[in-house]
């Protein structure tokens, strides 16, 4: 069964992004909305750690809260893939289960 692994907190104030990021099984979707968008911006110090991922998970992040954050998707990590609010539902359903890391 597929799980959609969701980090809604930023990397730099909570560890939800890291204990995802270890425990999540290959193959799995994680993805980043509201201040756990900060995680997919390039330059940070937790770029290396998703870049990593990339090679296992599939990486989403939210682009309105990206947006509501002032960035573009040119800011983002290469292999993480911009997805609307639709494409939120789309991955929640194709996934058997949610698991929220907060």
């Amino acid at each position: 069964m597929s799980i959609l692994h969701t980090v809604n907190k930023s990397p730099f104030e909570r560890n939800a992004l890291e204990s995802c990021l270890k425990f999540a099984t290959d193959g799995s979707a994680v993805l980043l909305f509201e201040d756990g968008v900060y995680a997919a911006l390039k330059g940070t110090a937790v770029e290396p750690h998703v870049s990593d991922a990339l090679g296992r998970l599939k990486v989403y992040v939210l682009g309105p809260d990206l947006q509501a954050r002032g960035f573009s998707a040119e800011r983002i990590i290469e292999g993480i893939s911009v997805v609307d609010y639709a494409g939120f539902v789309d991955l929640a359903a194709e996934n058997g289960k949610v698991q929220a890391w907060l």
